[in-house]
């Protein structure tokens, strides 16, 4: 098959519906590849709804295609050529175009006519999800080059693109969604949370904790302007964002973690024990279970309640030379984590009445979006 863009594929729908909840889950793909929903803190839904990005390695490399008249129309090609980087498509706030990173450059391409053109390139090293202002005026992104880590930042026409200096890896920088010159960004490893202004000034740890405190995937609490995260395996909670005060909202194994736009309620998938995708509500920590995700969960580090150390680092490249699966996104240095195909990563439809979330039950993985079964 000649893979390029613009390739017209027929659809690998299917329906069927959840063993213990009974909800509606509607599988998208069905190729034996790897295939995953974009990033769980990016929307894989145009605004409308009608189509629905997904990643795939059908092709031989990582490459952006959408399923169109959703659930059960076409699926599309996107991109061809050098690879992207697997998790960094984001919409724009508009709509019209889907920004991902490319090498070390951040790419733009129309989805009406599948133009594209490069918004920046640093010329070496490497660059991770890119994530935009409310307004689509600003794009941040984390870079790494030439053993230098820290955030990208610059304008979506291309424009006052500047890098602002970190002494770690940079993980999933956001804009603030009520005061956009402000960043949020996690550090790896502890202490993980930080934040900055879009400027490069006022970097400052948001949260003072060590190596026992495993805070991961934090995000912005909808539109509120507050943060929500999870102490793996403990608790969900939040921060404050002015006062720094810190709330527990449930206790239990919450994971990846997606709040609603109102940020009254909390999407997440749960791991060793892997008891499903649940929706959490703030106010009263009240949890319901939405469908089970059977994914595979990979990564020795789930099993524990700290960050990966050098040593576990040693290990999983012992792994690699003995030819023992990698993850994909660490080839050649660490798997701990991954690989993040096993993961459910769930995220909210545009509408928030549905979870779309990745799994490996089948043996690959695929891109699945289940009915909130209740109100």
């Amino acid at each position: 098959m000649n893979w390029t863009k613009g390739l017209r594929l027929p659809a690998e729908y299917s329906l069927h519906h959840n063993r213990v909840t009974g909800a509606k889950v509607h599988q998208l793909t069905a190729h034996e590849s790897t295939n995953h929903a974009t990033y769980f803190l990016q929307s894989s839904f145009t605004p409308d709804g009608g189509t629905m990005l997904f990643i795939s390695n059908r092709s031989g490399s990582w490459q952006l295609f959408a399923v169109t008249e959703f659930p059960g129309g076409d699926i599309v090609q996107l991109t061809d050529g050098t690879p992207i980087h697997p998790f960094s498509p984001a919409f724009h706030p508009a709509g019209d175009r889907v920004f991902f990173v490319r090498g070390s450059g951040i790419w733009w391409l129309r989805l009406d006519t599948l133009a594209e053109g490069c918004v920046v390139d640093f010329g070496g090293g490497s660059m991770g999800e890119c994530s935009f202002d409310a307004s689509g005026e600003w794009l941040v992104a984390a870079v790494k080059k030439e053993a230098q880590s820290g955030l990208a930042v610059g304008r979506a026409d291309g424009t006052a693109w500047h890098v602002i200096p970190f002494p770690r890896t940079v993980i999933h920088p956001q804009f603030h969604p009520l005061e956009p010159e402000w960043i949020e960004f996690a550090g790896d490893p502890a202490p993980r949370m930080h934040r900055v202004r879009r400027d490069g000034t006022e970097l400052e740890c948001l949260h003072v904790h060590d190596n026992q405190e495993f805070v991961v995937h934090e995000t912005f609490l909808g539109q509120t302007g507050q943060v929500v995260y999870t102490v793996w395996p403990r608790a969900l909670r939040s921060m404050d964002w002015r006062t720094r005060e810190h709330r527990t909202i449930a206790e239990f194994n919450a994971w990846h973690i997606t709040p609603n736009r109102a940020g009254t309620a909390v999407l997440c998938d749960t791991n060793h024990p892997d008891e499903g995708i649940f929706i959490v509500d703030v106010a009263t920590g009240t949890r319901r279970l939405v469908c089970l995700s059977e994914s595979s969960n990979g990564g020795s580090q789930w099993r524990t309640s700290q960050y990966a150390l050098a040593e576990d680092f040693a290990a999983a490249q012992s792994a690699a030379k003995s030819g023992r699966a990698l993850s994909w996104m660490e080839v050649g240095t660490d798997t701990v984590y991954g690989p993040q195909w096993t993961h459910p990563h769930p995220s909210y439809s545009r509408d928030e009445r549905s979870v779309v979330f990745t799994s490996d039950r089948t043996g690959h993985a695929q891109v699945y979006v289940a009915e909130i079964p209740f109100d």
